[in-house]
């Protein structure tokens, strides 16, 4: 069976990545961050550049504010510490890709979309910020980004109440249980489909 691509909730939670918009309260260094990277995506988003050219001013925004590698070796779980060096960075470099594209491949779709902060809790892996995305002649989706670290950074997602590196987790390894725990295994599938979203990509 090959490795699935990132489910439908990842797919949610990482393009609601992209309707962090501003005009957010600001009430914590938490919700502080989120209104400035959303400046950030707002800015790049509501420009009347083409989708290629938007998606190249996006990706560094994404690659300061987002914990990719974080992400990625929560990820990999267990495994990450069967990996070899060599591995572990050839699988992060491969992440990051997979992560940032279905990020990108949506941006098209988030247009004059509204944001409402719902509130914030403290957790174990940092600082929950709900909020409620408003999308014309849409239904409405609740997401909660977690914020952590310093400076901060995005390093999780919840959409449909569902952990994105959570889900992403669960899908890599039973994946890599029904190959014997072979990262190499991962990574090979990882570079398969980084070559067929580069594809797309030029069509």
């Amino acid at each position: 069976m090959m490795l699935r691509r990132f489910t439908r909730r990842t797919m949610l939670g990482a393009a609601c990545l992209l309707t962090l918009l501003p005009g957010l309260a600001s009430a914590s260094p938490a919700t502080d961050f989120v209104s400035s990277f959303g400046g950030d995506l707002a800015h790049v988003l509501n420009s009347s550049e083409p989708v290629s050219q938007k998606r190249e001013e996006i990706l560094p925004l994404l690659r300061k504010n987002v914990d990719i590698q974080g992400i990625g070796r929560y990820v990999l779980g267990r495994y990450w510490r069967v990996a070899t060096p060599a591995q572990r960075t050839r699988y992060l470099t491969l992440f990051e890709d997979v992560l940032l594209y279905a990020v990108t491949v949506r941006m098209g779709s988030y247009q004059q979309v509204s944001l409402k902060i719902l509130g914030e809790v403290p957790s174990p892996a940092g600082t929950k910020v709900t909020v409620s995305v408003e999308r014309p002649r849409q239904p409405s989706i609740i997401l909660t980004t977690v914020v952590s670290g310093n400076p901060p950074k995005v390093v999780d997602l919840y959409g449909e109440g569902a952990s994105m590196r959570m889900t992403q987790r669960s899908d890599y390894t039973a994946f890599l249980s029904r190959h014997g725990g072979q990262v190499q295994t991962l990574i090979d599938a990882l570079s398969n489909q980084v070559a067929r979203n580069r594809n797309v990509s030029s069509n």
